[in-house]
């Protein structure tokens, strides 16, 4: 998308505004990321952030009764629960459970492979960082080189579940789960060191497909990879720093019935 230097500053206000108003602790219930907010060591943090992340389809209410459910099974340290029990173990803890299509024996197999990601790697934010190259413009290589190690570790992840952007997917729920670990202001806690915010991509899903188009950012009709690739460059544009910057704002103004999509942005 072309912007004129005038419509990008006036648009970086409006969106800097909206960033100013809800980029708040207090705006964050009710969202899956109050979750992690529990814990407090940055390791848990890691682990309840995955799995809570990549529960967060369906009704929000939903989303955050079924993640407490899951990580609550794990007890008062999820990390080292993931790290020390056995696989019968894992098993007996997530019996029963199920979130919509994802089922205990899906669980079972993701932190199958969490595990096998800490144990070759030493901690998760380094075996993401494994496949993450300077040259990459994004962090979509290194998420397709993360998902492949996460998807090896012994399980049988629900594709569903682990969803992979080498085959077209805008891995909405990853690319949220990498935004709550990489980026650090007053809502995302940025727990992760190495990995450069300026790479990271948009967590695209309807919601934020529909608020996109609203500011005029594509005009693509699905809400797959290729549209989240274009979103985010628009926004890098505006913030090459920090293109997922205006992402919780927007979503909670549109919760909120506070953005007319009836009007355009700019006059």
């Amino acid at each position: 998308m072309q912007m004129r230097v005038a419509k990008t500053s006036s648009l970086r206000l409006f969106l800097d505004r909206l960033y100013d108003r809800y980029n708040r602790p207090e705006y964050v219930s009710p969202d899956p990321l109050e979750i992690l907010f529990r814990y407090r060591r940055d390791d848990d943090r890691e682990v309840v952030g995955l799995l809570a992340a990549l529960l967060a389809y369906g009704g929000v209410k939903q989303i955050i009764a079924g993640a407490t459910n899951a990580v609550g099974r794990m007890g008062g340290g999820p990390a080292e629960f993931v790290r020390r029990a056995t696989e019968r173990e894992l098993v007996e803890a997530f019996r029963g459970f199920r979130h919509r299509w994802s089922t205990g024996r899906d669980v079972v197999a993701l932190l199958l492979g969490v595990r096998h990601a800490i144990e070759t790697c030493g901690s998760l934010e380094a075996s993401f960082c494994a496949g993450l190259r300077s040259q990459d413009e994004t962090v979509l290589p290194a998420l397709t080189t993360w998902v492949a190690l996460l998807r090896g570790g012994g399980g049988r992840t629900n594709r569903d579940l682990l969803s992979c952007p080498g085959k077209g997917s805008a891995c909405k729920r990853l690319n949220l789960f990498l935004r709550w670990m990489v980026r650090k202001d007053d809502v995302d806690p940025g727990l992760w060191r190495r990995v450069p915010v300026s790479k990271l991509v948009i967590p695209l899903d309807l919601h934020m497909f529909r608020v996109c188009s609203w500011l005029g950012f594509t005009q693509r009709r699905s809400a797959d990879l290729r549209t989240a690739v274009e979103i985010t460059n628009a926004f890098r544009k505006i913030r090459p720093d920090d293109p997922v910057r205006y992402d919780f704002a927007l979503t909670r103004a549109a919760m909120r019935r506070e953005l007319d999509f009836g009007k355009r942005v700019l006059a």
